[in-house]
């Protein structure tokens, strides 16, 4: 019979709880930077963030675990309509269900804004996004040929899709 060592007592931590909140300071680019190199090809650098970040009319939201920065997304302003610029989430965040909790707390602020119309782009390859966008209203206006870097060096095309807010 196997005998194991005894068990020390340690006391249960549950995960930090998500939630989202504005990101109106560029002093996190370096974090924004690492976290879009893990889902981007051609990833922006921190003082891109940082720029945009302190420019008037980017809005962003960041998903929170505890004091990481699990996830982002950043939109740009114009009148009544915004961009979504970009959104990640880091290795660790995904497929958890936290990115419609972004993205639904994002449109909200957007809304509040005064954004009735938001616009994005994504790989026509992203099939857990564009399914999230769908649940979310976006649908497809058109489409660009070879828009985006991928890793292998090769291109993929980006689907454009906007919804309605309000």
């Amino acid at each position: 019979m196997t005998e194991f060592p005894p068990m020390k007592w340690m006391p249960f931590r549950s995960p930090p709880t998500a939630h989202v909140a504005p990101l109106t300071s560029a002093d996190r680019a370096g974090e924004l930077a690492a976290l879009h190199a893990t889902a981007f090809a051609r990833p922006w650098e921190a003082d891109e963030f940082e720029r945009m970040l302190c420019e008037r009319g980017h809005v962003a939201h960041a998903l929170m675990l505890g004091t990481v920065i699990g996830g982002f997304v950043l939109s740009r302003q114009v009148l009544d309509e915004a961009e979504i610029l970009t959104v990640v989430l880091g290795p660790a965040s995904r497929g958890a269900g936290l990115s419609r909790q972004l993205l639904r707390a994002h449109l909200v602020a957007l809304e509040d804004l005064g954004v009735r119309r938001v616009h994005l782009e994504v790989d026509d390859g992203n099939v857990p996004a564009l399914a999230l966008y769908r649940r979310l209203g976006f649908a497809e206006t058109g489409r660009r040929a070879s828009y985006y870097a991928r890793p292998d060096g090769g291109r993929a095309n980006a689907i454009m899709m906007q919804a309605a807010l309000g």
